[in-house]
């Protein structure tokens, strides 16, 4: 099956709900194993992921991919051509990865490999990966070096902000809303100590790659009715930080600059990959012989990726993909002419690594 023809078939495929992801795993290692790659499936909480391993040698390289996606109209799910573009949901973020990935795979079946390659496909990044690459990183399908085919417009992505999600609630006290003087609104006070996180100096530290970290205000629930001030108010905070931020050292600062009950949902750490890596220039070389019109940059993602799970166990992890846009919303597409550049250059960088 052509990679167009495959990544079509993955993309119409509503891989917004865990039964549709799952079977979406399925599909591709029923599509691997009809074409002779040997593979294992897993499941971790009701999550499933594949992988396959293709070679022998003291040194793997890791592909890896996600197949579900965020939600969409069920229109989304009906992709079609413009011109270059192919157009659906989970077009670029990630599908097109992952059929690059697949067929790249394929066609190494019986190719000299000096080391291993180690394709991965998992179904929860999404939603956290904790249940796929997190597990499979814990369960040691581990490797030397690791490329996540998320889109990047074909530069290569050294790193990523880590995430830091918070809950924090400010007290008030109530009142009749016809005499708010006499109350302590909690929403105000709220309002106010976000304007305190957002200019604490080290969420406005940037570096090469980013101007300041990002705060998110995700959501706020706070009062009930027009006529009482409201007693109590949380609001939701995203944080996505520059990878050099210790988040402790963070959450610590918000708790001391604010009159309010700090509560952390979630801490994911950041990705670096040092740009002295021996892989990163060869992959460039690769890059550059596959498509000699392109001089990849080196560049950071601002979302998180499964690449972090990989970078917290101190294994290089970068990641690489099509040339798309519009990821999660309307009109998401992917250059069908970049799909094809990326399985050549995923083919060619295994066969020297």
């Amino acid at each position: 099956m052509e990679t167009k023809e495959l990544l079509m078939t993955l993309v119409r495929m509503d891989t917004s709900t865990r039964e549709g992801a799952n079977q979406a795993i399925d599909f591709a290692a029923d599509y691997l194993k009809s074409r002779g790659i040997p593979g294992t499936s897993l499941v971790k909480g009701g999550v499933k992921s594949y992988v396959a391993v293709l070679g022998e040698g003291p040194r793997t390289l890791v592909y890896n991919g996600h197949l579900d996606v965020v939600s969409g109209h069920p229109s989304q799910f009906e992709p079609f051509i413009e011109g270059d573009r192919l157009v659906g949901r989970g077009t670029a973020d990630m599908k097109a990865g992952c059929a690059a990935m697949i067929n790249a795979v394929v066609s190494l079946k019986d190719a000299p490999l000096e080391n291993r390659v180690m394709l991965q496909l998992v179904s929860d990044e999404e939603v956290g990966g904790s249940q796929g690459s997190k597990f499979l990183v814990d369960s040691g399908y581990l490797g030397d070096f690791v490329i996540c085919t998320e889109p990047t417009n074909f530069n290569i992505a050294l790193q990523a902000k880590g995430i830091l999600r918070l809950d924090i609630t400010s007290h008030g006290v109530a009142a009749h809303g016809s005499r708010p003087w006499e109350g302590v609104n909690a929403i105000e006070k709220s309002l106010e100590n976000f304007k305190k996180i957002t200019e604490l100096p080290d969420l406005k530290r940037g570096n090469e790659f980013y101007e300041s970290s990002s705060v998110n205000l995700g959501f706020i629930r706070g009062g009930d009715i027009y006529n009482r001030v409201p007693d109590q108010c949380t609001m939701g905070l995203d944080i996505r930080y520059i990878p050099e931020l210790d988040p402790g050292r963070l959450v610590r600062a918000i708790e001391e600059a604010v009159d309010a009950d700090v509560a952390v949902m979630a801490i994911e750490p950041g990705v670096v990959v040092s740009r002295d890596q021996p892989c990163l220039s060869r992959l460039r070389e690769v890059i550059k012989a596959v498509v000699p019109q392109i001089d990849p940059a080196f560049s950071a993602q601002h979302g998180g990726s499964d690449a972090r799970f990989f970078s917290a166990k101190g294994i290089p992890a970068v990641e690489f993909g099509p040339v798309g846009g519009n990821w999660h919303g309307d009109g998401e597409y992917v250059s069908l002419e970049s799909v094809e550049n990326l399985e050549a250059v995923l083919k060619r960088f295994a066969l020297d690594f």
